[in-house]
Order: C-alpha cells, then structure tokens, then sequence
C-alpha cells in the first residue's frame, strides 16, 4: 500500500469511529505498524482533517467537516430536491429521502424528518441501504435494468441478494417481476422489505435529465402509523410535489 493510499484508509477508518481512537486501536484497524500509522495521522493533521484530544485519541478534524458539509450543501441534486422533500416531511408526517444508486446499493444524498413527532427513522446523509431490498432501490433497479437477462446477470454478479425481513425479495424471479411491475406504475413500495415496521413509498427525481431519472425520492414512514396503503392512496399527491423539483 502506498502512502496516500494509507493515508486515505486511516481517514476512512477516522470517519467510522466518532468517538476517537487511539494509536494502537488505529494500527490494528488498517494493518500497520504504529509508526507507519503516525505518520498518516500527522500529515491529516497538518490538512486540519484530523485531531489529537486531550486523551490522546484522534477525531476528524474540524477542516475535513467544513469541506464535507460545503460540499454536500452546494450539490445541485441536493438543493433541487430539498424544497420537495421539506414538503413532503410537512404533508405526511414523515421522513422524506433523496437517494441514488451506487451499485448494488443506495446512498441517501439528502434526508428531511417530520417537523414534530417522538419517533423517527435512523437513516442518516450518506447512509447506505440494499438496493433490492427498499423503494428507492428498487425504482432505480427498474431503470438500470431493463429486462428480466438483465436482472438475473445483476442477481448472480456478487453475494446473494440478503434476505433482510420475511418480506424481502431475493430471487432474480422475484426481483424482475416487481421491477418489471415498477416500469410499469412508475413507483415502487417497501412495504416492511428493509426493515421491520418501515413502509416506503417512492418515485423517480428528474433533475438532470427530462429522460433519465437522477435518483428517487421517497416518503419512508412507520408502518403502524402511516401504513404502505396510505402511502399508495396518496401517490398523486407525491409525484405532484416532487415534479415541482424539475
């Protein structure tokens, strides 16, 4: 491994730990020796993307934020999409996603929770979930898929699909027969697919392209309180509010 690529590893393994870790801890987590590690973690310091605190644990770094943040405000998709999803958040009740898909996965680029309410969802910015398994997910799949050869290449190109509830879809019969359902209607549901007692509902974003959509958007909602065929009833009513990000 070379030294930028070392360097990369131990800012990545920075980020998965938000509480700090010590210079032992690090060394063991990228496969390094200790000196070979401190060297990484000063040249992140001199950057200002990491911090040494007073227990002698290292942190991001202040500066590594500021430019993540910046970044991820300034996106076009990012800020299209934001008044949509506020809407969306306010209307239901809800949580409200933007999402795109990154191989056989889905990163959620922009997240709205309900305006008030005890309970919310845990997703998270830059969060990733299983494309076969949510709404999102699977809208995108449709489109990146055309037909049945198609989805059955994608099922057998790496691990198994994971079964994640009782409910979701893992077979490539399965999954290009809800896709093939989704190019048909347009959206795609989860209904308790990813996760128990979650319900999705979502529709394709056009915010670069008029022909091919940029990501999805989707309310996600608890099940007991906003169940999948409430969702549905009001699909009208979301395609409506997220066309206004066009």
């Amino acid at each position: 491994m070379v030294g930028s690529d070392r360097v990369l590893l131990v800012l990545r393994v920075l980020a998965e730990h938000p509480r700090g870790m010590g210079l032992e801890e690090m060394a063991e987590a990228v496969g390094s020796a200790k000196p070979t590690v401190h060297r990484a973690l000063a040249a992140l310091r001199r950057a200002g993307f990491a911090v040494q605190d007073g227990r002698g644990r290292y942190l991001l770094g202040d500066e590594f934020l500021r430019l993540a943040f910046t970044h991820h405000e300034a996106r076009p998709d990012h800020v299209r999409v934001r008044p949509a999803l506020e809407r969306l958040a306010a209307t239901f009740g809800e949580t409200a996603h933007y999402a795109v898909l990154d191989g056989r996965e889905v990163v959620y680029r922009a997240k709205v929770d309900p305006p008030s309410g005890p309970v919310r969802l845990t997703s998270t910015v830059g969060g990733r979930n299983p494309a076969h398994s949510t709404a999102v997910g699977k809208l995108l799949l449709a489109y990146a898929l055309p037909d049945d050869a198609a989805v059955g290449a994608w099922v057998a190109g790496a691990a198994p699909p994971a079964r994640r509830t009782d409910r979701t879809l893992v077979t490539a019969d399965e999954i290009a027969a809800e896709l093939a359902v989704i190019r048909r209607e347009g959206h795609a549901v989860d209904d308790q697919e990813n996760e128990e007692g979650v319900a999705c509902l979502a529709v394709p974003a056009y915010l670069t392209s008029s022909r091919t959509p940029s990501g999805a958007v989707s309310v996600s909602a608890l099940a007991f309180r906003t169940p999948a065929a409430t969702l549905l009833a009001a699909l009208p009513t979301v395609h409506a509010i997220v066309a206004e990000s066009r």
